[in-house]
């Protein structure tokens, strides 16, 4: 019993050291600054956790069967556009802060942009290396532990770039930041629509 728990435990913390190194300066890591920038830190954590959580299930369940019939280019393709549209939304949104007087609409539109940093962090990892990293390692150990591991480590690495962004945000001005989190989304989308092209 000991032993398998040490197993467990062992392919959870490998996955993680593993996955958060990987991790760091990734595309996924700059749109994590660039949310931390524009949203509060718990609605990024949120969106974080969800958005990594996917992902990292998806390739430690379906990625080891599906990962070498999945067609890369054009997910990649997809992830580049994704982010093209994001950078272009981000460009025209006012942010989560409003001077609405309805109490509900903070409360709303954070579960909105929950579902906004979730959908483009699951996207944004598809094929990635990190998702590939963990198909690895799901097919040596145990998938449960693997996917623990990884998406702590991912998410961990995202929130080093989520604080980073939070700090830039104290410092700089509202629409300048605006404008800096519209360019980082639409220089990583161009950049993974070139390099999968």
């Amino acid at each position: 019993m000991l032993r398998c728990v040490w197993s467990l435990v062992t392919a959870a913390t490998s996955a993680f050291g593993v996955i958060f190194i990987a991790e760091l300066g990734d595309k996924t890591q700059l749109l994590a600054l660039g949310f931390g920038a524009r949203y509060r830190l718990r609605t990024v954590f949120a969106g974080l956790v969800v958005g990594y959580a996917v992902a990292s299930a998806f390739a430690a369940l379906v990625g080891g069967v599906l990962g070498a019939a999945l067609p890369q280019r054009p997910i990649a393709l997809a992830a580049g556009a994704l982010f093209v549209v994001v950078a272009m939304v981000t460009a025209l949104d006012r942010g989560e802060e409003s001077d609405d007087d309805d109490v509900t609409a903070p409360v709303v539109r954070s579960r909105h942009v929950i579902a906004s940093i979730a959908l483009t962090i699951a996207i944004a990892e598809l094929g990635d290396k990190t998702q590939l990293a963990t198909v690895a390692l799901a097919a040596n150990t145990n998938p449960l532990a693997t996917w623990l591991g990884a998406t702590s480590g991912e998410v961990a690495a995202g929130m080093v770039g989520a604080l980073a962004g939070q700090r830039l945000g104290e410092k700089l001005d509202a629409r300048i930041l605006t404008t800096m989190s519209a360019v980082v989304f639409a220089v990583v989308g161009v950049v993974v629509i070139v390099t999968a092209w």
